[in-house]
């Protein structure tokens, strides 16, 4: 059932004992979104809590990670989480008791029993930061950091097309609430650890061109990832590579998992649509940006997303 944000207030101070779901191999848009709610939901008088298959990375961490009360969630939220295989296997139980999704994504398959869905928002923190402005609750330096992580990480420092004047304007009032927007964008876009750039060289070495180089395909391999030395979640966005290349219309990176599977993220130009393409492979995203999950060899793989690049666009021949 769809909702909208004065009903999603309602509920949210009608219900109490929250378990707040983040999607696994967590970016700045679901831990942002998260850690505002929760916050805001303790200025209510709630309890709440805060669950990822994958943890919670140091790099997303605005503040130490609280103690969360232990206790029987009675009202379990995901946030930025389009489908409920993204809750990751550690979370998957809870996929049949999601009584509320707060998302952006147009791919959602409306697995929660109630859905606020935002198609226009860049970021689920754009919708959190109006859905907190309904419940009443006051967005404090802390919670506008953790706001502005989300909308700044989700559109590439406000460079990515999903980036509207309403987005801007959200990202302002978050600034004079109080957003520490210097140190978040020094660690998000121009910091990079030295294990990310012993990644990227050598992911570089690995791009190939396919559709008369209309297509550019970048592997990293976990092999990379380990003899570099980088942690996970140093590498979020580092599938913006391919598709910043002169030419390129469709950005593809494959990222090997710890389980053997790549997970695939496709950037495209305006002339493609990157949901199409990882919609062909079970998965799914935005118009620009979108990601799925393959499995087989490396190989295998380039050869299944390359195919769905193919079948998408009508491109012929390498």
């Amino acid at each position: 059932m769809r909702v909208q944000l004065d009903e999603t207030a309602a509920f949210l101070k009608e219900r109490d004992d929250f378990l707040i779901l983040c999607h696994q191999s967590p970016d700045g848009d679901t831990m942002g979104s998260a850690f505002a709610l929760y916050f805001a939901l303790l200025q209510l008088g709630k309890r709440a809590q805060i669950a990822c298959a994958d943890g919670f990375p140091e790099r997303f961490r605005l503040c130490p990670l609280p103690e969360f009360a232990g206790f029987e969630p009675q009202t379990v939220v995901a946030v930025d989480v389009a489908d409920s295989k993204l809750l990751g296997a550690a979370m998957i139980s809870y996929a049949d008791r999601v009584a509320l999704c707060i998302d952006h994504h147009p791919t959602n398959t409306h697995y929660a029993k109630r859905l606020l869905l935002s198609e226009r928002a860049a970021a689920t923190c754009e919708i959190v930061y109006h859905l907190l402005g309904v419940l009443g609750t006051d967005i404090t330096p802390l919670i506008a950091s953790f706001l502005y992580m989300g909308i700044s990480t989700d559109t590439g420092c406000f460079k990515f097309s999903n980036t509207t004047a309403e987005t801007h304007l959200a990202a302002a009032e978050l600034m004079k609430l109080g957003a520490d927007y210097l140190s978040i964008n020094v660690r998000f876009f121009d910091t990079k650890s030295k294990g990310r750039l012993l990644v990227e060289r050598q992911a570089l070495e690995s791009i190939r061109f396919f559709f008369a180089e209309r297509c550019a395909l970048m592997v990293i391999s976990r092999k990379m990832i380990t003899t570099s030395g980088a942690d996970e979640s140093e590498l979020d966005g580092v599938s913006a590579i391919p598709r910043q290349i002169e030419g390129v219309q469709v950005g593809v990176t494959l990222r090997e998992r710890e389980d053997g599977k790549f997970k695939v993220s496709v950037r495209t130009g305006e002339s493609v649509d990157a949901s199409k393409i990882c919609k062909l492979l079970g998965g799914g995203g935005h118009m620009r940006a979108s990601g799925c999950v393959v499995d087989g060899s490396c190989e295998t793989a380039v050869q299944k997303i390359v195919q769905a690049v193919a079948d998408s666009t009508g491109w012929n021949g390498d």
